[in-house]
């Protein structure tokens, strides 16, 4: 099984939102049984915690429930049981690279990179903003968590690939 990590800061906002919009094309796509998500935090001030109302709601609206997911901190072990983890911003990527074990042979990258129009961007921190800031969220991670699962087909499971 391919698992993918999505990391923000808090885990309450950006990266619940991309494993629940990740999570829900791999169900849609009969793929529970070879990809999994999860999401975490660098920080652990959130820590049992649902995500932020406001990703909730917008998430809602597009028919994805996400109230279930609980705030965690990444813990060191998350790099032996991962193969893709996924920061949404750079000062987020920094961290974990700092963390980094030297025998990680996964990807550890900025999650946008797997959107070609997005590559080398960041997912926008929209806790301190209104609604307008998690819908530009929401409509940025499905974008690019179509292009990762994509790329998660292609890599590791040709014959399921999308479109050949």
């Amino acid at each position: 099984m391919v698992k993918v990590l999505f990391v923000c800061m808090g885990n309450i906002c950006r990266s619940p939102t991309a494993e629940g919009v990740f999570a829900h094309f791999v169900n849609e796509a009969g793929l529970v049984d070879l990809i999994g998500a999860d999401s975490a935090g660098t920080i652990a001030e959130h820590t049992g915690e649902p995500p932020d109302e406001r990703a909730q709601e917008t998430a809602l609206e597009h028919g994805i429930e996400i109230g279930h997911l609980r705030a965690r901190q990444f813990r060191a072990d998350d790099f032996d049981r991962f193969q893709y983890i996924l920061a949404m911003d750079r000062e987020n990527l920094h961290q974990l690279n700092l963390a980094r074990p030297d025998e990680f042979e996964g990807r550890l990258q900025l999650f946008c990179d797997f959107a070609p129009r997005r590559k080398g961007k960041e997912v926008p921190d929209p806790y301190f903003g209104g609604p307008m800031g998690f819908e530009k969220v929401f409509e940025l991670v499905t974008e690019v968590s179509e292009g990762l699962l994509d790329t998660i087909l292609r890599e590791h499971y040709p014959d399921h690939a999308r479109g050949g």
